[in-house]
């Protein structure tokens, strides 16, 4: 069943595995968001079932009998294009997107590459291997920057840097999750993101989600542990200026081959309004907190509705270049 096929019944979807958990530095968060999913699905009627990838081999969905797979895994091995390319291999269609859009979006430097190429804003950065090399992208990016992991999600080993003694501790500790470390220019202003539903033309932005974290810090605690960052949507923006949003973003998805969701971080600079950048998330978090269930409710799209819509777009690679 690879065909995308969004009138089918939650009993025609055949026996489906939520996967979830995994090995990455985000299998806390693809815990809730799997379970989230996992309860959804089966309150809908499907046959879904969870699995984890850390603890049962992948081959196992085949000898298991499971006919498509919703991935709720987050991070490394899970949206980097490897269980994708899994899936593939064993004929199982998955949600989000395929094996090359998925490697590439979750490299924050190969996107950023993509996207500058395309004409699309992002944020002045630099490639480093060393403190030295921090410190030098320090001197040129300016202050405050940001150092973070090139293949990370949820602001693992991410440090706002505001002075030149602050880098060798800042490369260190994003060197201890990724070997490629990125250095980017701090862009101060509105924190947006913005989720995207569907597959090339047919894709479609939600509204975006202005969010307003203590301090400004919208780091992993404030993002999935506390109630006290404050998430807008409707954003409180000019239309004007959250419809040109919603293109770009849109732009930005297709760009870089993306298909069935995705959600973009997205910078509007104080200075002069300009939105940047930031980076695409291929696999969404779908917790309590997360932000894709928050801009669909604002379509009237409930969260249950929201997992069976992408439950129906799980497709293969050969299948969608067809389709």
């Amino acid at each position: 069943m690879t065909q995308n096929n969004d009138k089918l019944t939650p009993a025609a979807f055949g026996k489906v595995a939520v996967l979830l958990g995994g090995r990455s530095s985000e299998r806390e968060v693809s815990l809730m968001s799997g379970q989230g999913v996992l309860n959804a699905l089966r309150a809908q009627g499907v046959d879904a079932h969870a699995f984890d990838p850390a603890e049962k081999d992948l081959c196992a969905l085949k000898t298991e009998g499971f006919a498509r797979c919703f991935i709720a895994l987050h991070g490394r091995h899970g949206e980097d294009g490897t269980v994708q390319g899994a899936l593939e291999l064993l004929g199982i269609p998955y949600t989000g997107s395929g094996v090359m859009a998925s490697s590439m979006a979750m490299d924050k430097i190969m996107t950023k590459r993509i996207w500058r190429f395309e004409g699309l804003p992002t944020p002045d950065w630099r490639m480093v291997a060393s403190v030295a090399d921090t410190q030098a992208a320090f001197a040129a990016l300016g202050s405050p920057m940001i150092v973070k992991p090139a293949r990370e999600g949820s602001t693992i080993g991410l440090t706002k840097v505001t002075s030149a003694e602050q880098c060798a501790q800042a490369y260190a500790l994003a060197a201890r999750y990724d070997p490629e470390v990125l250095c980017e220019e701090f862009i101060a202003g509105d924190e947006t993101t913005c989720p995207v539903l569907g597959t090339g033309a047919a894709a479609q932005a939600l509204p975006l989600i202005r969010i307003v974290a203590p301090d400004g810090n919208y780091d992993y605690q404030n993002k999935y542990f506390t109630d006290t960052t404050q998430y807008h949507c409707p954003s409180g923006l000019p239309p004007q200026e959250e419809e040109a949003i919603q293109r770009m973003v849109e732009k930005a998805y297709r760009t870089l081959g993306c298909r069935g969701w995705a959600r973009a971080d997205v910078m509007i600079r104080a200075s002069d309004r300009k939105p940047f950048l930031l980076e695409i998330n291929t696999s969404p978090g779908m917790t309590g907190h997360s932000l894709v269930p928050m801009a669909a409710r604002a379509q009237c799209i409930s969260y249950e509705a929201l997992c069976l819509q992408l439950l129906a777009t799980a497709t293969l690679d050969s299948a969608a270049a067809t389709s």
